[in-house]
This record gives structure tokens, C-alpha cells and sequence, in this order.
């Protein structure tokens, strides 16, 4: 017998620990090499682990155990084949030639077949499904997220009065009604976000400066060029790419609010990465669009929507996850108001976008409704003074509420 160990390889530089989320193989299962076996969930991504060796998988370590790098995760047996092994594990009566056909297809099932994509896995888990009856549309048979919203719609309907299990007991109040309670380990994504929001809030000198802006001209801007833009670039023009380049502009003037403390030193850019919050099931990620201030607006545009696609589908990879100088998260689009967003670490300032509500406004002694959004720009106050940071909202709304002279670059 041969065996090879598989262990959790060195994924980056900051990353000392993985979750396994989820089996890919099944204890026992042949595995061709660099076939993935299972899942693992950094503070980052979801990261697919590949068999070193063709052989039979032995299972060491538990979904949704956490693992140090370097810790043990299975072992494969080099010495079992894929025919013998499925003649093993598929047909357990070995003379029955009957049965040879269902073992060659066994052999020859993908290894994605009937495996879940991390979204359709949290799911499926959610709600206590069984991948095994399932069947996946994507490809190689994989299980789409659209494949186990349509199972667990099936689940409501076809047993609408199932009792979900609860880890208490439960107890019934004086009017009849019940309190039950739901225990569940909290994701490695949703750990490491505490983690660093708390530290954001107890390692730096944290305030927050606020502003509104009349969004009319961008409003008008986009509602007249629009048409045009989409047929030539294919895509929309946002209002993210637009913010991003006023951001972009404001910190290339202003390199306080683009710099950040490393131990007694300041770094500053020459540069701007601007970090785009997106929502996804597993929580918020803030991957960097590069080089804003040389990049068009439909590039940005280009950028945020393929990051937010993948970003949702748990497929950043942990190099898209890298760097950024300054973030930029909308809680508009939820019907946020106004907030006090805090700073994404190590960089010194975040800028947060809100709802846009149209409201009366004072112009040239006159009443006038106008579409107003609230700004709040969040910064490091032992790096960027009190001044410079109404200074730099400033400037940003000059650029949004004028946006020409931002096309223009003037």
C-alpha cells in the first residue's frame, strides 16, 4: 500500500487557517489527480483543494472543521485503480457480470457530478437537503444555486408542515405561542469580517465627516448619453463608476486620504485602487478596481460588474481580494439613509453612498426639489486631519454635482 498524504497547502501570506466547507469526493471515492476533492473557506474565498495523487480518497478531516495550514485533510491510496476500486466500493458481488455496466459508469461519472458550487452548498445545507437528491443542471452535473433554490421551493411545497429540528427544546408562552432558538457555527468569512471591523474600531482614531450632494447633473448626464453608451460599450453606465472617478480625482489632489500607516511610517500611493463593497450570501467582500484614475468608465464599469459576478459566486480568487487604498460601499441601494461606515484596514478612509431622495433644497433664494444623496466620508484621524477630510468630500462633491469638468479632467 502506497499512501500519500494531502494537507492544507500555504494559501497566502495572512491566511494561518481554512474551513472545510465541503466534501467534493466521498469517503472511499476513486480520485483522478488534480481533481478537486473538496472545498475550503478562507477569510477571503472559497478555494477548491485538488488530489496530488490518482487513488483511492480516505477521509481524515470533517466538513466544517477549521484547519491550520499544514494540517492533516486525507489520504489517498496510489495502490487501488480505478477499476478495482469501483469494483470494490460499486459491485459487491464480483461474478455477477450484470452488474459490470453500472460500475463502468460509476468509473466514468465526472468528478462535478452532483456536487454543489459553494452558493448552492450553503443552501442545500441551510435547509437540510441532501445533495444526493438533487440533480445538477450546470456543467458536468454540477449543482447550480438555481438547482437548489428549485429543490428547496420543492421541499415547501411537497411537505409544507415538516418540523425542522432544533437544538432546544420547545417552550410555549402563556398565550400559546412558541420561542424556539436556532444554534449555528458562524462562517470563517463572517468570523474574520468581526474580527477586522472590531479591530478597525479599537486600532484607529475613527471619525466621520458629512456632506449631501445634488445628483441633478449626473442624473441628466446619464439619462442623455445612456442609449449611446450601452450600444458602444455594452454595458450601463452607473453611478459607481462615476463616484469612483470623483473619488479617484479627490485623492490623486488629496494623497493623505489615499495613504496609510504602516508602524511609524506613512505609505502613500501614486496610485489609486478604490475597493467596491459588495453583498454577497456569506457576507460583505471589498475587492480593489486597480489604477482608477487611468482606467475609462466603462472599464470600471467592466471591472465592478465581473468582480460582483464572481464575488457572489464565491469564485474571487485571493489575488483579486489583494490591496486597495480607499473603499467605497453603497448603502443606498438597501435604502440606507445615512450611516457611519466603517474603515476597511490598513487603509485611512472609506467613503459611504446612500439612498437618493428627492427633497427641497435652497437655490438662488428659491425652494426646489432636487435628488439629494448624503454623503459620509469615515477616516483614520491619526493620519488624515480634520481639515483635509471636509476638504476632500468637498472637492468629491464639487466633481459629482459639476461631472464635466470630471469627463473633462479639469
Amino acid at each position: 500500500m502506497s499512501i500519500i498524504e494531502m494537507k492544507v497547502p500555504t494559501i497566502g501570506e495572512s491566511i494561518t487557517e481554512v474551513t472545510l466547507s465541503q466534501w467534493l469526493k466521498k469517503d472511499g471515492d476513486f480520485v483522478k489527480i488534480d481533481e478537486p476533492i473538496c472545498e475550503f473557506e478562507s477569510d477571503k474565498a472559497t478555494l477548491e483543494f485538488p488530489a496530488e495523487a490518482s487513488g483511492k480518497i480516505i477521509h481524515v478531516a470533517k466538513e466544517g472543521d477549521d484547519l491550520s495550514i499544514g494540517a492533516l485533510v486525507a489520504r489517498i491510496d496510489t495502490s487501488v485503480t480505478a477499476g478495482a476500486e469501483s469494483a470494490s466500493v460499486v459491485t459487491p458481488v464480483a461474478d455477477k457480470k450484470a452488474e459490470a455496466p453500472a460500475v463502468t459508469t460509476a468509473v466514468s461519472a465526472n468528478y462535478a457530478t452532483g456536487h454543489p458550487s459553494p452558493a448552492a452548498g450553503k443552501i442545500l445545507r441551510e435547509e437540510n437537503i441532501d445533495t444526493s437528491t438533487v440533480s445538477g443542471t450546470g456543467k458536468d452535473g454540477r449543482i447550480t444555486k438555481e438547482d437548489a433554490v428549485s429543490a428547496v421551493q420543492q421541499k415547501q411545497t411537497t411537505a409544507p408542515t415538516a418540523v425542522q429540528e432544533v437544538p432546544q427544546p420547545v417552550r410555549k408562552t402563556s398565550t400559546g405561542g412558541t420561542r424556539n432558538i436556532k444554534v449555528e457555527k458562524m462562517s470563517r468569512m463572517r468570523r474574520t469580517i468581526a474580527t477586522r471591523l472590531v479591530s478597525a474600531k479599537n486600532q484607529t482614531a475613527m471619525l466621520t465627516t458629512f456632506n449631501e450632494v445634488d445628483l441633478t447633473a449626473v442624473n441628466e448626464l446619464r439619462k442623455k448619453y445612456q442609449d449611446k453608451f450601452v450600444a458602444k460599450h455594452g454595458i450601463k453606465l452607473g453611478f459607481m463608476s462615476i463616484f469612483a472617478k470623483a473619488c479617484a480625482k479627490a485623492l490623486m489632489e488629496m494623497p493623505d486620504v489615499n495613504a496609510m500607516i504602516d508602524g511609524n511610517d506613512i505609505v502613500y500611493h501614486d496610485y489609486v485602487d478604490i475597493s467596491i463593497a459588495i453583498s454577497t450570501p456569506n457576507g460583505l467582500v471589498v475587492p480593489p478596481v486597480h489604477n482608477v484614475e487611468s482606467l475609462s468608465f466603462q472599464e470600471i464599469e467592466y471591472t465592478i460588474k465581473d468582480l460582483a459576478e464572481k464575488a457572489k459566486t464565491g469564485k474571487l480568487s485571493l489575488e483579486e481580494m489583494k490591496g486597495g487604498t480607499f473603499t467605497i460601499t453603497n448603502g443606498g441601494i438597501f435604502g440606507s439613509l445615512v450611516s457611519t461606515p466603517i474603515i476597511n484596514e490598513p487603509q485611512s478612509a472609506i467613503l459611504g453612498m446612500h439612498a437618493i431622495k428627492d427633497r427641497p433644497v435652497a437655490i438662488d433664494g428659491q425652494v426646489v426639489i432636487r435628488p439629494m444623496m448624503y454623503l459620509a466620508l469615515s477616516y483614520d484621524h491619526r493620519i488624515i486631519d480634520g481639515s483635509t477630510s471636509v476638504t476632500f468630500l468637498v472637492r468629491v462633491k464639487e466633481l459629482l454635482e459639476d461631472p464635466m469638468s470630471l469627463m473633462m479632467d479639469i
